[in-house]
């Protein structure tokens, strides 16, 4: 009967030792989660190649930028309150078509969140936060 109670036991410190181990690597790892990276002048400014022509939001080759989005709304970048509708200002791309620009509207007039998406290696670089007056003229 002590056998019996002392192989109970031991699979219960067992179970007890691996839920623990489980929980806390998921708690790692949701506190290593990597949010939106924010760029230097420098890097934003090394995308802005030649002349930036805006592209149509209608064009198909545009990056796909909403699961981005959503990582900026959840660090509180982005607000809530704008329309997804609305989001999208303008959308430029430089010269030798290998960056793209996505300009999103804040709640502030003339401030822009820029997504800067690498379009040959289909990813997001990171954003720029802008005051513009004539940005890309």
């Amino acid at each position: 009967m002590a056998m019996h109670h002392f192989l109970r036991l031991s699979f219960i410190v067992l179970f007890v030792i691996t839920a623990s181990f489980c929980v806390y690597y998921i708690i790692k790892k949701q506190r290593n989660k990597k949010g939106p990276k924010l760029l230097t002048e420098e890097k934003y400014n090394a995308t802005m190649i030649g002349k930036m022509t805006e592209v149509t939001a209608s064009d198909q080759s545009i990056f796909n930028i909403w699961p981005y989005i959503s990582k900026l709304k959840a660090a509180k970048i982005l607000s809530h309150k704008i329309k997804e509708s609305q989001l999208v200002h303008k959308i430029y791309r430089n010269s030798t078509d290998d960056f793209e620009h996505i300009l999103l509207s804040t709640e502030k007039e003339d401030r822009f969140v820029v997504i800067v998406a690498n379009r040959n290696k289909k990813k997001t670089i990171g954003y720029f936060l802008h005051d513009s007056n004539g940005l890309y003229a």
